[in-house]
């Protein structure tokens, strides 16, 4: 019986209310019933993966970091957490090959010490999260010419290989170069002065592709490996745990984190 209203309650989306009278008894029989039941991590074999790593939010200060096989679709690892800190993936990646796991690539959305977290295999950062990014700084309609070009050209990068990407954000550099370093000095009253850059999101833009260009392409340095350029698998899985999850209104930190495991743990 326990094992069945659990399974109504993730699986099939009932509330309390409804196994409630489905089963003829109280909420907190039922809830008690539910508590009972224990989650527990994945029990799979460590093999040879590529890896896709992120961490997902519900609110400001309630996420899960979660490590996801690429050959196998689904989630080896799960851990929850506050906020997004690299601490957590070097916790996961140690955790995980000291069972015997071997990360032969991964996957990151770019974040900054996501290079020094997996020092020592390639890494991918998802093309889709730089395009996101570089279109946070400019916008979908950018007002300078240059920002204008800069946009179009990251449009281009799932498209695209990294050698005429290269050249092309170089004839783009050759061109706007010297806009994008233009300050302007604002004087104020007391005789004091502060400078900025002109154009400092389109050349927040560019400088973000600069630095993450060795790793955009890291998937066709590595055919061998097939690793992804992208990590929508993982994103996948967030959005389809975000919508079974939404039926369970105000769930106390702990069930949540139930529920969340048991949809992780059998999601493909």
């Amino acid at each position: 019986m326990r094992d069945k209203l659990w399974s109504l309650y993730v699986d099939g989306k009932q509330t309390l209310t409804q196994l409630a009278e489905t089963t003829k008894r109280s909420h907190v029989w039922v809830r008690d019933k539910l508590d009972a039941i224990s989650v527990s991590l994945p029990g799979i074999s460590p093999r040879k993966t590529v890896l896709i790593v992120d961490t997902t939010f519900w609110g400001r200060s309630y996420g899960v970091c979660v490590f996801f096989s690429k050959e196998l679709k689904r989630a080896i690892w799960w851990h929850e957490v506050e906020s997004e800190r690299m601490a957590h993936y070097h916790y996961g990646r140690k955790i995980l090959e000291s069972k015997g796991w071997n990360f032969v690539a991964v996957v990151v959305d770019g974040r900054r010490g996501f290079l020094n977290v997996f020092k020592g295999i390639p890494i991918q950062i998802c093309q889709f999260h730089q395009i996101k990014q570089v279109t946070k700084y400019l916008t979908r309609k950018p007002q300078t010419d240059a920002g204008k070009e800069l946009r179009a050209l990251v449009l281009t990068l799932t498209k695209t290989d990294e050698a005429t990407f290269t050249r092309a954000l170089h004839v783009w550099h050759e061109k706007w170069g010297l806009f994008i370093e233009e300050k302007t000095v604002e004087e104020f009253l007391n005789g004091k002065k502060k400078w900025f850059y002109s154009h400092g999101k389109v050349r927040a833009a560019y400088r973000s592709l600069k630095t993450n260009l060795p790793h955009l392409f890291t998937y066709q340095k590595h055919p061998e490996l097939d690793i992804p350029n992208t990590t929508n698998d993982l994103d996948g899985s967030f959005s389809a745990l975000k919508k079974k999850l939404s039926v369970h209104h105000g769930l106390r930190r702990d069930r949540r984190f139930k529920v969340i495991s048991q949809l992780l743990n059998g999601a493909r």
